[in-house]
């Protein structure tokens, strides 16, 4: 059984988070005492066991109570984007049917834009302050009782996609009933994989309402440990964190290696990180190169992971491993990884087609059966819509997601390699790779940098990283033509909005140029 309310009352003072800006610090007492509170009031308004509800908020120590309220009442919790407009956050409030709303005031521009837009989802509250058509998180929470609801029961968060290649889409696991303290196949996973435990000391420095450090941190919570929590990231203040703190384990995306190994030598040597025991990454590929120079300088203690949201099935690999099978992201631990081709049938060891996993968890698109359809083929396996292949030890290797996929001249490229290329020229922070309308090959590869100087765009850099990718591709994988930007529209977790530089290119066309 694992639950900080287990913590709370072996180890009532010790933290179980701290915010890394402010300093302020919610202990394992505190942070019981408080669900309960917004436990009670949740019930107080109505909600049952099964409902839902859903927070717009930023990284903030108000986060981890009320996510915490919700699982103790057994209600599905929806983390929106503090990224979105106003409609985009609507939707998502509506669609997951939230029967309570809960805001930042810290994004008030924003969120003083929504309860009109929430005609179906009831009381709306906001933590640090509040604004018109809202009332007080912490007034209405301190008038409740710090003990348990009565009938306790383990809710769960319904997540939704970062929408990357369309519309968000909210995926649900069924409501089972469990007790409050079930241990969860995440944190057995967690402690298998990774050692977290009572002792852990974790960074956090992405978004909140992000799966990954949503459920990581709130494993981390379960078994008793310490999270940090960064409000935003910053390349060097992680590096200081990491020795103020002493940071066992943490858990990045391949952007935030970049920018710390794209800091100057002075910076990256001033901060002992020789704490770190556990580094994780996921959420997007990482390029050879880059894995290559962050193992050579923390050490084997990098543990890379591939899965969704969706929680359909998991591939891990750590340091040693992916040394001996360098661009793997892993083999199965949950679920078996099956790589179809466009007939369905399963193909053999290096050839690429559609990732699929078997025997994984199930999942639902909320209010999109025909999406949930898409995702399963006739024998019930799922994919998340990436292009890989296994080798004949059973790594996986990822390609690229098939959205992204280039056709040129009538050969399939796929860009995730051009751009992992192009992240390894010393002067490039960031690489956005895609097709572009060509009236002589359909498509033709395009390449749109972030030049770590913003003034260094221009003829001469585009002819040198052509001419550099061409050193290291197939012509037919390197860009023709490359535009800079001062910065892409990449999400903090690490996701590259590429739709959203692609369709600037595809303005006027309907499809492919035949």
């Amino acid at each position: 059984m694992t639950h900080p309310a287990i913590h709370a009352r072996t180890h009532p003072d010790k933290p179980a988070y701290i915010m890394a800006g402010s300093g302020e610090t919610v202990t394992y007492g505190q942070l019981d005492a408080r669900s309960n509170q917004g436990a009670q009031l949740f019930r107080a308004h109505g909600l049952k066991p099964g409902d839902h509800i859903a927070l717009f908020l930023e990284n903030n120590a108000r986060f981890f109570e009320i996510c915490w309220a919700a699982q103790r009442a057994g209600l599905y919790y929806t983390a929106i984007s503090s990224r979105l407009t106003a409609a985009e956050a609507a939707y998502i409030a509506n669609d997951c049917g939230a029967r309570l709303f809960i805001a930042d005031r810290a994004l008030a521009p924003v969120a003083n834009l929504l309860p009109p837009l929430l005609p179906g989802v009831g009381p709306c509250f906001m933590v640090g302050g509040i604004e018109p058509g809202y009332a007080s998180w912490e007034t209405a929470v301190a008038a409740q009782p710090a003990s348990p609801v009565a009938d306790e029961v383990a809710g769960y968060d319904m997540l939704y996609s970062s929408g990357t290649t369309g519309r968000p889409k909210g995926i649900k696991v069924p409501f089972a009933g469990e007790p409050v303290a079930a241990v969860t196949a995440l944190v057995q996973l967690s402690q298998a994989l990774y050692g977290i435990d009572f002792e852990t000391r974790y960074l956090s420095p992405a978004p909140l309402y992000h799966a990954a450090p949503l459920r990581f941190n709130m494993v981390v919570m379960r078994m008793g440990g310490t999270s940090v929590i960064m409000e935003h990231f910053d390349a060097e203040d992680y590096l200081r964190l990491v020795e103020h703190y002493q940071i066992s384990h943490s858990q990045l995306v391949p952007t935030m290696f970049v920018r710390m190994l794209k800091l100057p030598p002075s910076a990256r040597r001033r901060h002992d990180t020789s704490s770190l025991r556990c580094a994780i990454h996921a959420a997007a590929p990482c390029p050879v190169q880059i894995k290559e120079e962050m193992i050579a300088w923390w050490g084997p203690i990098l543990r890379e992971y591939y899965g969704g949201t969706e929680g359909n099935g998991l591939v891990a690999i750590n340091s040693e491993e992916w040394l001996a099978h360098k661009g793997s992201v892993g083999r199965a631990v949950l679920g078996e990884v099956r790589i179809l081709g466009e007939d369905g049938a399963v193909l053999p060891p290096g050839s690429p087609g559609a990732v699929y996993f078997a025997n994984g968890r199930d999942f639902v698109y909320h209010n999109d059966p025909e999406k949930t359809r898409q995702a399963y083929d006739a024998r019930g396996w799922s994919t998340l819509g990436d292009v890989g292949y296994l080798d004949a030890e059973g790594y996986l290797y990822l390609t690229d997601r098939k959205a992204y996929m280039i056709i040129s001249g009538g050969v399939n490229v796929y860009p995730q390699e051009t751009e992992d290329v192009l992240l390894g020229h010393p002067l490039v922070a960031d690489a956005a790779v895609f097709g572009v309308p060509s009236e002589r090959f359909g498509e033709e590869v395009k390449a749109v940098v972030q030049p770590l100087d913003p003034t260094a765009g221009g003829p001469a850099l585009e002819a040198e990283l052509i001419a550099y990718c061409r050193e290291r591709l197939s012509p037919i994988k390197c860009p023709r033509s490359v535009d800079f930007a001062a910065e892409l529209p990449r999400h903090p977790t690490g996701k590259l909005y590429k739709r959203l530089l692609r369709d600037r290119y595809w303005a006027g066309h309907t499809g492919r140029i035949a």
